[in-house]
């Protein structure tokens, strides 16, 4: 068995993992980043938008597709609700390699189809199947950047995130839009629908919470009729896909000794918008900056900084959004499903969402 060595070795490329490993090996790091993908970002399971500030990331080959500028927010009733809503939508796989290639350039290898196989935490060491054979990786810091079902965790026996399920059809857009849709209504418990614009087609989407309903074809399928009758969208579907998202809220620890989670990983992403790929990009730089402190400064306290800078950051908000899914799961598939109020309350874009009479409701 081959067994190399390295200051950080990332699990997983996506947004975070992209970030972490660009960031450390900017830092002077010897990083090795691996991922079980052939090819960086695809298939993509994402809506595809991102806010301003992380416009900076959005400058490579492909990945800007269109600027949105704000949000119709749909509920039960039918009324319609618009608040400024400005970002970008990008082609995520050109956003996820343009971070990888990032990483690349700043002296980061980078690993494809490679699969974590197992990690001992107490040598420090994890097993890699990469297409040249299995290989044993001696590391400094560990990072989980691999997602709500994270192998890290699985393989260190820490407890699954809570997740939520995603559906998704890419479809032609009849005409050039710039908002972003989102329904509200019983239809999608633990969840709403979404239309992002992105050039000449859409993203068309769902979540759901499993718990509560499994089926996400038959809303989907009604939703997508409803728009081609209505002459907004046509009626090909481009490209499936679909994936979980973490909706719990953060992970009970981000930084074990000298492992950390971020991202997906870490449970940064809204568990009410399902927001996610700025927390990413955030949370792996910050790891990234605390891995360079924590192997060469020798600063053991740098990975549990980077903890509580995320704290600081994601606690308070996630801890809302987390009461608001617990207050609309209450309600699901109840009379007061169909009532405008409590998605209101359950949704971003209203001021009940921000209003302590609400968090004392969702708390009661």
């Amino acid at each position: 068995m081959t067994t190399i060595s390295t200051d950080v070795l990332v699990v997983g490329l996506g947004p975070a993992g992209g970030a972490m490993a660009a960031a450390a090996a900017a830092c002077g790091l010897k990083v090795i980043a691996i991922d079980r993908k052939k090819a960086l970002g695809e298939p993509v399971q994402c809506a595809e938008f991102i806010p301003l500030p992380l416009a900076s990331h959005a400058r490579g080959p492909g990945v800007l597709q269109q600027r949105v500028t704000g949000m119709k927010s749909m509920l039960p009733s039918g009324a319609v609700t618009t608040s400024a809503f400005p970002g970008l939508m990008v082609d995520r796989a050109a956003f996820d390699r343009a971070l990888a290639h990032e990483a690349q350039r700043a002296g980061a290898e980078l690993v494809l189809a490679g699969a974590l196989r197992g990690v001992d935490a107490a040598i420090n060491v994890a097993r890699v199947a990469t297409p040249a054979g299995d290989v044993d990786i001696r590391y400094r810091v560990l990072a989980a950047a691999d997602g709500p079902h994270s192998a890290v965790a699985r393989e260190l026996g820490l407890a699954p995130l809570t997740t939520a399920s995603t559906r998704q059809y890419t479809v032609p857009l009849t005409r050039p839009y710039h908002d972003t849709d989102i329904w509200l209504c019983d239809a999608y418990p633990g969840g709403y629908a979404w239309l992002f614009p992105k050039g000449a087609r859409a993203n068309l989407g769902l979540g759901v919470d499993l718990r509560i309903e499994r089926d996400l074809k038959a809303p989907l399928d009604a939703l997508h009729r409803q728009l081609v009758a209505a002459g907004r969208v046509g009626s090909e579907i481009l490209f499936r896909t679909g994936g979980a998202i973490p909706v719990g809220g953060m992970r009970e620890r981000l930084a074990i000794g000298n492992l950390v989670f971020v991202g997906d990983a870490a449970g940064l992403t809204h568990p009410i918008t399902g927001a996610g790929i700025a927390a990413a990009v955030i949370s792996g730089e910050c790891a990234g900056r605390a891995a360079a402190r924590h192997v060469r400064d020798d600063d053991r306290g740098a990975l549990a900084e980077f903890e509580a800078e995320m704290r600081d950051q994601y606690e308070a908000p996630l801890a809302r959004a987390v009461a608001r899914r617990r207050e609309l799961n209450r309600i699901r598939h109840t009379p007061a499903a169909h009532e405008d109020a409590p998605h209101r309350r359950g949704w971003i874009a209203f001021p009940e969402y921000f209003s302590d009479a609400a968090e004392a409701l969702c708390a009661a």
